[in-house]
């Protein structure tokens, strides 16, 4: 297999379990109130749709072959708009649709926990 099919793989399920993790929470915050459960629905999305479309756009540049140093550049673009983004939509969350912060913030983190520990976790299994 080759190593950008299993980057893709692993960037599917990553993708998953974050949607997973993202919706049980929304559920589980929506059981004390439905709003609290939109709220928290907001606080995973402001990072599981900045992450995704930023997974679209490494493989859209992947399938390229960019000079040397371009690499750099271009990911640290990507991870700039990626952070832009999640920031915009945390912000309109807020600001525009009043949503919770407690629930909306125990999301995002849980979001930003399952990003960072679900790679070495489908690794050590795979």
């Amino acid at each position: 297999m080759s190593v950008s099919l299993l980057s893709r793989n692993v960037a599917r399920k990553l993708l998953f379990i974050q949607f997973l993790a993202v919706t049980a929470s929304g559920l589980l915050f929506g059981f004390k109130d439905p709003f609290w459960g939109v709220s928290a629905l907001c606080g995973g999305m402001a990072v599981l749709l900045p992450g995704t479309l930023f997974m679209i756009f490494a493989w859209r540049h992947q399938a390229h072959t960019p000079a040397k140093g371009r690499v750099a550049w271009t990911f640290a673009f990507g991870e700039a708009l990626r952070v832009l983004a999640m920031l915009a939509l945390l912000v309109v969350a807020l600001a525009v649709l009043k949503a919770v912060f407690l629930p909306l913030i125990v999301t995002w983190v849980l979001a930003l926990v399952v990003q960072i520990l679900a790679p070495a976790v489908i690794n050590n299994k795979g």
